[in-house]
C-alpha cells in the first residue's frame, strides 16, 4: 500500500453538468421535455427471483456489479429489482423495489411529503423491537408520527448539551488511540486500527454526551464488543461475514437471529446509559416522554447511529486520505457509511432521471443505492476517483448539494420535520477533528487493507507511522 501523506495534491477543478432544475428528482406533468417511460426490470419468479437477486447482490457478482449489470441490461438508472434479504425474513411485496441509481432521481427519497419513512431504516425488513426494549425508536419513525418530533428534539438537546465538551474530550480520547497505535507498531511492526479505534469512539461519545467514562463503571471496556454483537443481530440480513457463500447466506439472510441471545448484553448497555443520562431523561419527561423510552432512544442514537457511523467511516477516511474539510466530504461521497435508502411512495409520482421520467404508483417501495448517486458521472467529474480537493473553493461548494450521505443534501438542515440525520453536523465536525489530529501527529502513515465483506467497514492495519517533524 502506498504511503499516505498530508502533502497537498495537484489542483483539481471540479465540474458539474447543468441539471434541469434545482430539485429535479420529482417531475410534474408539463415540467419536463424528457420522455415518459415504463420502469424496466422485473422481479423474476416468486421466491426464486428474490433468492437469485440476493445471491447476486452479496456474492456473484457483488453489489456494485449487481447494479451496474442491471443498468447496462435495461439501459436505465431507474429499474425494478428485488432487494435482500428476501425469503424468509422479508415478505415479497416489501422486497420488490424500484431502485434509483443516479444522482438526479435519488433525492426523492428525502422528500417526506412524497415518501413514507416508517420502518425503512434497514430496508425491506424491520428488526424486532425486542432489540430496542420493546420501542420503535426514532430512526424507524416517520416524521408524521407524533413522537418523531419529541424524540428528535431530545437528540438535539443532547448535542447542544455536549457542545463544550466535544473538542477537549475528542483530543484526549484520540490521543489515547494514537499512543496505542504507536506502541503496537513499535512492538509488532503493525497494528490493527479497528479495536482501539472503536474503544476511542465509544469513550469519546459517552464522555462527550453524558460525562461518563465507561472504564469507571461496571461496563469497563466491554462497550464496543457488546454493541458490535447487538448491531449484528439487527443488521445481519444485509451483511456478509465473508464465510463460504451458502453457509453465509443460510446463517445471515434466511432466518432472523433470535433477539433473546443478546438480551443480557443489551441490558448491560441499557443500565450504563440509564445511570449516565439522568439529565437527558429529565428533559424527556418535560416533553411528555417516559424515562425508559428516552433511555432506549439515547442508547440507540449513541450506539447505532453515532458509534456505528464512526466505526464504519473513520476506517474509510484512513483508507482514502488526505486537506481536511474537502477530504471528509470526498470520503463521504465516494464511500458513504450508510449506502442504502428506502421510502414508500405516499402517492402516485413521476420521478425524473437524467434521461427519462418514470411513473411510480402509491405504495411502491423505492430504494436508492447511494454510492451510485454520489458517484454519478453526469454530476461529478472523475466520479470513481478520490479527489481530495473536490469540494474546495466556489465550484466545490456548489457540489455540496449533491453530497447525500446524511439522508439529505449536505446543504440542507436537519429538522424535526425531516429524516435527515440529527447528528449530521456533529459527524462532519468530529471527522474534521479526526483528520486534523491524525496529521497533527503524523507526517505519513502506511496501511494494509483487508477485504471488506458486504456492508462491513474496511479492515485497516497500520504498518508504518512517521511522527510529525514540527
Amino acid at each position: 500500500m502506498a504511503s499516505t501523506s498530508s502533502s497537498p495534491p495537484a489542483d483539481v477543478v471540479p465540474h458539474i453538468i447543468d441539471l434541469l432544475s434545482e430539485n429535479p428528482s420529482v417531475a410534474a406533468p408539463g415540467e419536463t421535455k424528457l420522455p415518459l417511460k415504463h420502469i424496466p426490470g422485473d422481479y423474476g419468479l416468486p421466491f426464486i427471483g428474490a433468492i437469485k437477486d440476493r445471491l447476486g447482490f452479496f456474492y456473484n457478482p457483488g453489489q456494485d456489479e449487481f447494479f451496474k449489470s442491471k443498468i447496462q441490461k435495461y439501459e436505465s438508472t431507474v429499474i425494478r429489482t428485488n432487494m435482500p434479504p428476501g425469503p424468509f425474513i422479508a415478505s415479497n411485496p416489501k422486497a420488490k423495489v424500484i431502485a434509483l441509481l443516479d444522482g438526479k432521481s435519488f433525492p426523492v427519497l428525502f422528500d417526506v411529503s412524497k415518501v413514507e419513512k416508517r420502518d425503512v431504516l434497514t430496508g425491506t425488513y424491520t428488526p424486532s423491537t425486542d432489540l430496542t426494549g420493546g420501542y420503535r425508536v426514532l430512526s424507524y419513525l416517520d416524521p408524521s408520527e407524533p413522537k418523531h418530533a419529541k424524540l428528535k428534539q431530545l437528540v438535539f438537546f443532547l448535542l447542544k448539551w455536549s457542545r463544550d465538551k466535544v473538542f477537549p474530550v475528542f483530543e484526549a480520547c484520540y490521543t489515547g488511540l494514537f499512543e496505542t497505535l504507536d506502541k503496537q507498531v513499535a512492538e509488532n511492526g503493525k497494528s490493527s486500527f479497528d479495536p482501539p479505534s472503536e474503544q476511542a469512539a465509544f469513550n469519546f461519545l459517552t464522555l462527550a454526551f453524558f460525562g461518563s467514562n465507561p472504564a469507571d463503571t461496571k461496563l469497563g471496556v466491554d462497550g464496543p464488543s457488546l454493541i458490535n454483537k447487538w448491531l449484528l443481530f439487527q443488521l445481519h440480513p444485509v451483511l456478509s461475514l465473508g464465510l463460504p457463500k451458502y453457509l453465509d447466506d443460510l446463517l445471515l439472510h434466511t432466518f432472523r437471529l433470535p433477539a433473546f441471545l443478546v438480551k443480557k448484553d443489551y441490558k448491560t448497555l441499557y443500565d450504563f446509559f440509564y445511570d449516565s443520562s439522568g439529565f437527558a431523561q429529565d428533559e424527556a419527561e418535560k416533553m411528555g416522554l417516559s424515562r425508559e423510552e428516552a433511555c432506549h432512544n439515547l442508547l440507540f442514537a449513541t450506539c447505532f447511529n453515532a458509534f456505528g457511523g464512526i466505526k464504519v467511516f473513520f476506517p474509510i477516511m484512513v483508507k482514502w486520505m488526505p486537506l481536511m474539510k474537502s477530504v471528509v466530504y470526498e470520503a463521504l461521497r465516494i464511500e458513504p457509511p450508510v449506502p442504502y435508502q428506502y421510502g414508500k411512495a405516499k402517492r402516485d409520482l413521476l420521478i425524473e432521471s437524467h434521461d427519462a421520467v418514470y411513473e411510480v404508483k402509491e405504495g411502491e417501495m423505492l430504494f436508492g443505492f447511494q454510492p451510485f448517486a454520489t458517484k454519478d458521472p453526469k454530476i461529478f467529474e472523475r466520479a470513481e476517483e478520490f479527489v481530495p480537493d473536490r469540494f474546495k473553493g466556489e465550484a466545490g461548494e456548489k457540489l455540496l448539494k449533491y453530497l447525500l450521505w446524511s439522508n439529505g443534501p449536505e446543504t440542507e438542515n436537519t429538522t424535526v420535520g425531516n429524516k435527515q440525520c440529527a447528528g449530521k453536523d456533529f459527524v462532519v465536525l468530529v471527522s474534521w477533528l479526526f483528520v486534523a489530529q491524525l496529521f497533527k501527529r503524523y507526517d505519513t502513515f502506511e496501511i494494509e487493507l483487508g477485504e471488506a465483506p458486504s456492508g462491513a467497514a474496511p479492515a485497516v492495519t497500520i504498518t508504518s507511522l512517521k511522527r510529525a517533524s514540527i
